[in-house]
């Protein structure tokens, strides 16, 4: 159960009180749900365990949707405050931007997105998959066995698909390829008519989708109604379960993703979590998916920060002789500087499911 700062009692020393930041509106709003579920479970099953550091730890929900500057604002008034202890999300690079060195010299941060990676800034500890790790081996692999040659990045106009369009552009120069075009797209874009028409004259036989959650399905949607599916494959980072869902089976043909988790992962550590997120949310409920589910291994990472230290004031990075480690759905995970180590996996859309076809 989350709470808010105002509905929490004055005394809390026994209380861990984490504000939680994610989506609730505009098009990564999708997400949210997922997130917060995933959250509550990890809250849930850690104090049944004990809690961190003995105190019983609770979310406060703040709205990571909003604009940068507005949630920079709430989550630094509320760690002001000492309304909370530390900070976990899923949300946006340009959220992390604003809001990373508003707070992370003061509390932990851990942010779970799949990001454009070179984040360092103290106390920030990133769970995500990075463009380095993850886009270079997924579009080498997508190559080979499509032929792909002729990349168009297509983004959300922001900083993430910005940053990632310029290493995509090294990583398919060394798949033997060429990024042939840039699209640029402002956020909740309703009509993709004229990227379609300039993805079809571009000559494109890729496109990296960099776009964010309902954007992602609108775009996927206008793809395949204009017949671009017939000759462009498409790899997203960032689609996971619930967009594929929303897009449609119709609309999936020759979509490719790459995540640290799939809800098709076949592990007993993936298998395990899906059974108990099914048992405690029923099994209507939306989908963990990569993004939710890295919500899971922000508190989990949480806790084995605390656990490692003995206290939650704000650790540096764990250097070589130190170990900081914990298991979860990804399985075993271990901190390499800032960020998590992780398998990663690129999947082929098979109607409304993922089958992942390699690990990379």
């Amino acid at each position: 159960m989350h709470s808010t700062a105002a509905q929490l009692c004055s005394d809390r020393r026994d209380l861990l009180l984490v504000a939680l930041v994610i989506p609730l509106r505009g098009p990564a709003g999708i997400f949210g749900p997922a997130c917060e579920l995933s959250a509550q479970l990890a809250v849930e099953e850690l104090n049944a365990a004990g809690g961190i550091l003995d105190r019983e730890v609770r979310l406060v929900v703040v709205d990571g949707g909003a604009e940068p500057r507005q949630v920079a604002d709430e989550v630094a008034g509320l760690v002001a405050l000492g309304a909370v202890d530390a900070v976990v999300g899923w949300h946006t690079s340009a959220v992390r931007q604003a809001l990373a060195p508003r707070i992370a010299h003061r509390v932990p941060y851990i942010y779970t997105a799949q990001y454009e990676g070179g984040e360092e800034t103290p106390g920030v500890f990133l769970t995500g998959e990075t463009d380095i790790q993850q886009l270079a081996p997924a579009m080498r692999l997508l190559a080979e066995a499509t032929g792909a040659r002729r990349w168009c990045t297509v983004g959300s106009d922001y900083v993430w698909p910005r940053v990632t369009a310029r290493t995509a552009r090294r990583f398919a120069r060394e798949c033997r390829g060429s990024v042939v075009d840039e699209l640029f797209i402002p956020l909740d874009t309703e009509e993709y008519g004229p990227a379609m028409r300039r993805i079809e004259a571009g000559g494109a036989d890729a496109v990296l989708m960099l776009l964010l959650g309902d954007d992602a399905v609108r775009f996927n949607r206008a793809f395949t109604a204009a017949g671009l599916h017939q000759r462009c494959v498409r790899l997203s980072t960032h689609m996971d379960e619930n967009l594929l869902l929303a897009t449609g089976a119709e609309a999936a043909e020759g979509l490719w993703a790459t995540a640290g988790y799939f809800d098709s992962l076949m592990t007993s550590e993936s298998l395990s979590f899906s059974h108990r997120y099914a048992r405690r949310f029923g099994y209507e409920a939306p989908v963990a998916g990569s993004l939710g589910e890295s919500c899971f291994e922000g508190i989990l990472l949480l806790g084995a920060l605390a656990a490692h230290r003995g206290s939650l004031t704000v650790p540096n990075s764990p250097g070589p002789e130190e170990t900081i480690s914990y298991e979860g759905p990804r399985g075993a995970l271990r901190l390499r500087g800032n960020h998590l180590e992780q398998r990663l996996y690129l999947a082929r859309a098979d109607a409304l499911d993922f089958d992942i076809i390699a690990q990379l």
